[in-house]
């Protein structure tokens, strides 16, 4: 995967009502952040939203800050979010800038859905 590959997001049902899981695959950066915006506010607000990021090779900053962003829409609607599966340079970004101490980071989807 390149940083200019295409955006992808599938979302489905988690195992408990209310519960959201987006599974991205793509870099998350300026060139798709509109995609990424849309996809996760799309459709009703949910209890807990997962962000399945284990097929998410890179993010840049402009795609830090929309994860950011959403993080703050979840808090004024009232959604848990979690993010799950982050890869080892996703989540250097993630430590870097703190981010890990805000946003639960449980390994896997499964662990998350075990959090709820």
């Amino acid at each position: 995967m390149q940083k200019d590959d295409p955006l992808q997001v599938a979302c489905r049902d988690g195992a408990l009502p209310g519960t959201r899981i987006l599974e991205i695959s793509g870099p998350i950066t300026l060139a798709n952040l509109f995609s990424f915006q849309e996809a996760v506010r799309s459709g009703p607000a949910p209890k807990v939203s997962i962000l399945d990021l284990s097929q998410v090779p890179y993010m840049d900053s402009a795609g830090m800050g929309a994860l950011i962003n959403y993080f703050t829409h979840c808090q004024r609607n009232g959604v848990r979010l979690m993010v799950a599966g982050v890869t080892p340079r996703v989540c250097e970004l993630f430590r870097m800038t703190g981010v890990q101490t805000i946003i639960p980071m449980p390994p896997t989807v499964a662990e998350a859905e075990a959090l709820v």
